[in-house]
């Protein structure tokens, strides 16, 4: 099964963004309890912080969507999601690519604890203490995403070592996820703001694992564009 719980900044966005999941092939349920085998879709209104902090004591697995701005909910759809979008194009992209899957997915998430840890990761992983490249002056407008930035980060021996471990631990645990039949696994680095560290080393850690055999590998910076 797989659960997708999407909030919007207005109605008319959270309808249009059901909608395309809904043209996906997902089943739109109204309430958690309405789970069931296939892939679903939720939409949730008001930020949806109860609903979530509901699904999160269950123990319930989902992506989180937000269509739109910043809804200014504390702990909302917004602050929390996976994935924001902002086209149509990227709400049709989304639904094909949440769909359940044959092959296992491991998705590599940079993203800033200013804005919330995701509920939904396997593995997550502070980069807090690493050097940042914020307080670079010539830095601190780019992302990880440059060059200049991901040697800067890259420089540093910490880093290299940890992601030798966590490729290490992705590796060895990707069959045990896949016997309990979990096709889809989160690690997620933070960092400040998202911008910088983390992004570094969800980038790099995701060009290494492309190599791992049977597994697609995906590349996502939550809190940039």
């Amino acid at each position: 099964m797989t659960l997708v719980i999407v909030g919007a900044s207005n109605p008319e966005h959270m309808e249009s963004a059901v909608a395309a999941f809904e043209a996906a092939g997902f089943t739109r349920i109204h309430e958690l309890d309405g789970a069931r085998e296939g892939d679903l879709v939720l939409g949730v209104s008001d930020g949806g912080a109860e609903l979530l902090r509901e699904a999160d004591r269950r123990g319930i697995n989902y992506w989180l969507i937000h269509d739109g701005d910043d809804d200014g909910h504390d702990g909302g759809t917004f602050q929390r999601a996976h994935h924001r979008i902002e086209t149509e194009r990227r709400r049709k992209e989304l639904a094909q690519y949440l769909r359940s899957r044959d092959r296992p997915l491991i998705t590599c998430l940079a993203f800033g604890y200013k804005n919330g840890a995701p509920a939904d990761a396997a593995l997550v992983f502070d980069a807090r203490f690493l050097d940042n490249p914020y307080w670079v002056p010539e830095l601190r407008d780019l992302s990880g995403r440059d060059s200049s930035v991901a040697e800067y980060v890259m420089k540093q021996p910490a880093a290299g070592r940890l992601l030798e471990d966590v490729e290490r631990i992705v590796v060895d645990l990707l069959p045990l996820y896949q016997q309990k039949r979990m096709m889809h696994v989160v690690v997620a680095f933070g960092c400040t703001g998202g911008r910088h560290r983390s992004v570094v080393l969800a980038a790099e850690l995701a060009r290494r694992l492309r190599e791992t055999q049977g597994a697609d590998v995906d590349f996502v910076t939550r809190d940039i564009d």
